[in-house]
């Protein structure tokens, strides 16, 4: 089976080329040895089928992180379970200058190689025009404009991958630049050690040949290569890369018609001047989460009555029309329960990203990078940190993930260690309810949410206690390595509208599915633990129930409410909740909440459908109120409420602390590939979310 491997650097279209060519017959796994995916499919050919492997997004054939060092061993044939028959360099044709780069050294390693050009379309909307086949010609090999997400050049580049892999394809006989002249004496004697190697494949093997599988005799003869001709590793690699910038920007004059750049150039940095100034810069930057998170507020209320109203409607409807047996309770108090205390959330969450996409498609998300980097890097991490921690704010587990592109050690699990502080959208639905019943629904100026100030306090809260954890972490871990932020600021863009609303179809989709499906076993767990207990305690909440119906003047009503308390405290989550609740109580929590903490765990926002199932237990059935109203009757044994601004507050800042989510104490293990790091997490979290919480309840009560 002929072998495929797409490389090419981060964003260029790599993912979605890979898609178009192996469709559905694709599966996931990891680089033996090493944490980093490893994506592989099969594609059609005319001759047989062929294995397509999705290689790391790297910049340049020299590795600084770990995912680049797996791509680089595989296209310098020293992975022994990964070979490349053919080589798909993918190069974003709107951005050729900095692909190319990466392109002519893998085609310097005369391998069978085909460039693709994605983005053409971006490409031509920014007035560039581009010769296909004077670039072919000068580089040496096919090069084939693909555009994956139309289906359009996948044949073209199909033929061209048969014809370099055929027996007949020989590479260009010279070099893309002069390789020799970069250590000619060192290069020859690398080659008469290592012999079949090519002029710059031996330029690796002087550099890099400590980390290839060599046998001791041909390392040494490559050591004492270097120490014969005096050979410079950095030195080379910088002439290298001025050699070959020299040699593209020839080709681009001859290939490539680029619009006038001074007026484009003049425009963004006009705004840089705004966006990126010493003060104006973060005063702007304020600004937009302000307004971020007053729109969430704003905007969404409409829908969120709408759908209240409607979960309410319903599930009286249900009430009417069914028996009244353990199924239609379940069907109402444990299913409609649960799953509409989450529905209810969609909004916010849609608005959210929604919002967060037009600040990335904009080119404003790279600035907010540039600007945080100075603050960054006096608590131990640097500008890159900065798009882990954002992510952070969707989900902690591809933002953990991502943390890859931070090339320093230290900086890198310092990043991990501290991201899960950042207010993941799971957060969101325990904000929104929480605030909503005890925040009260005023307006700063007649247009400022003080809800929403509310909220976007909480994630600064969550960003502050990050870079303090990390301050304090930067002493105990004992790393040194240099670090180094290099970021290219893209041009001001008009956003897409329509990229905008298909992430906000798309995270409202994989909000329901994925937290849906926890949410629903949950709940069904939940419905049973709060609706059956010991056969002799609830009996015995069953006897006093109908010995107070059967005395003279019975108050019906209070009775009925009397026993669905009476058999929610009696039932096996009553019990738990209760053994727990001499640990909360101090932080102003009943054995409810307790509950709701346990279940949590499993994903933070289940914490909505674990209340209002717990509530609907406890009415009955008999009362379709909104879970915000249960929740706002609420009261301790005593009469006194339970949710007053003091245990608000404090709920919502065990919120921000806790890790409550097992998912990404699996994926920090997974990427510190120790158990160490999620455990001092999972401690040091705990600890705060407690203090915290504990110190404003105190205070507020």
């Amino acid at each position: 089976m002929l072998h495929i491997a797409l490389a090419g650097n981060p964003n260029s279209g790599k993912t979605s080329l890979f898609n178009t060519l192996t469709g559905l017959n694709q599966k996931v796994g990891n680089f033996p040895g090493v944490t980093v995916d490893k994506k592989t499919g099969t594609t059609s050919l005319s001759h047989g089928t062929a294995e397509v492997i999705d290689l790391p997004g790297t910049y340049s054939l020299y590795p600084r992180r770990l995912d680049e060092e797996v791509a680089y061993k595989v296209l310098l044939n020293q992975d022994a379970h990964v070979v490349a028959d053919v080589i798909v360099a993918v190069a974003d044709a709107s951005s050729l200058k900095r692909n190319l780069l990466f392109c002519t050294q893998i085609i310097d390693l005369k391998r069978p190689v085909v460039v693709a050009l994605t983005m053409m379309d971006i490409a031509r909307k920014k007035g560039i025009q581009i010769d296909v086949h004077e670039m072919e010609r000068e580089l040496g090999v096919p090069v084939v404009a693909v555009n994956p997400r139309k289906n359009k050049g996948i044949a073209e580049l199909k033929k061209a991958i048969e014809l370099v892999s055929g027996n007949l394809y020989k590479p260009a006989a010279r070099n893309f630049i002069d390789v020799t002249a970069l250590a000619p004496g060192a290069i020859k004697q690398t080659q008469q050690a290592v012999p079949h190697v090519g002029d710059y494949e031996a330029v690796h093997y002087l550099i890099n040949h400590e980390t290839f599988a060599l046998p001791d005799d041909v390392q040494e003869k490559i050591e004492q290569a270097e120490v014969d001709n005096q050979f410079n590793p950095a030195r080379t690699q910088a002439e290298e890369i001025l050699q070959r910038y020299t040699r593209i920007n020839h080709i681009l004059s001859q290939a490539v018609t680029f619009p006038d750049p001074q007026k484009r150039s003049r425009i963004t940095e006009r705004l840089d001047n705004v966006f990126l100034h010493p003060f104006w810069g973060y005063a702007i930057l304020l600004t937009v989460l302000f307004l971020l998170f007053q729109c969430v507020f704003l905007l969404a209320s409409y829908p969120m009555d709408w759908i209240d109203g409607g979960t309410a409607a319903f599930s009286g409807w249900l009430g009417d029309i069914l028996p009244e047996n353990h199924f239609t309770d379940l069907l109402i108090n444990g299913l409609v329960a649960g799953l509409g205390g989450i529905v209810i959330f969609i909004p916010q969450i849609m608005i959210l990203f929604g919002l967060i996409t037009l600040l990335e498609d904009t080119g404003y998300m790279a600035r907010i990078s540039f600007l945080t980097d100075r603050v960054m890097r006096t608590v131990g991490l640097n500008g890159k940190s900065v798009m882990p921690m954002i992510s952070g704010f969707a989900c902690a587990v591809p933002a953990i993930m991502s943390a890859r592109n931070i090339e320093n050690r230290k900086e890198r699990l310092l990043t991990i260690l501290v991201t899960p502080l950042m207010s993941c959208s799971a957060r969101l639905p325990v904000y929104i309810i929480l605030t909503a019943i005890v925040i009260p629904k005023t307006y700063v100026a007649g247009f400022i949410s003080v809800q929403g100030l509310v909220m976007m306090g909480l994630y600064l809260i969550g960003v502050v206690f990050a870079m303090a954890v990390s301050w304090v972490a930067k002493w105990f871990i004992k790393i040194k390595e240099k670090s180094f932020f290099i970021l290219e600021l893209p041009v001001y863009r008009a956003p897409r509208w329509k990229n905008a609303v298909q992430t906000m179809i798309e995270k409202a989709k994989i909000f329901v599915l994925q937290a849906g499906k926890i949410i629903l076993i949950i709940s069904l767990v939940l419905w049973f633990l709060s609706s059956f207990g010991p056969s002799g305690r609830m009996e015995q909440a069953q006897a006093q129930y109908e010995q107070q119906l059967a005395q003279p003047n019975a108050d019906t009503a209070l009775i009925e409410e009397q026993y669905g308390t009476a058999k929610l405290e009696n039932s096996y989550a009553g019990i738990m909740g209760k053994a727990i609740e001499p640990a909360i109580r101090p932080l102003g929590y009943d054995w409810k909440i307790g509950i709701a903490l346990i279940t949590s765990f499993a994903a933070r926002e289940v914490f909505v459908g674990t209340m209002a199932t717990l509530y609907s237990v406890e009415d009955d059935g008999e009362e379709n109120l909104a879970l915000q109203e249960k929740m706002q009757r609420a009261t301790f044994s005593d009469g006194s409420k339970v949710f007053t601004l003091a245990t608000g507050v404090s709920l919502m800042l065990f919120y921000v602390f806790a890790m409550q989510c097992m998912s990404t104490l699996a994926i920090v293990k997974r990427e510190t590939r120790s158990w160490k790091w999620p455990m001092i997490q999972l401690g040091y979290m705990t600890f705060l979310a407690y203090i915290v919480s504990l110190v404003a309840y105190q205070l507020l009560k």
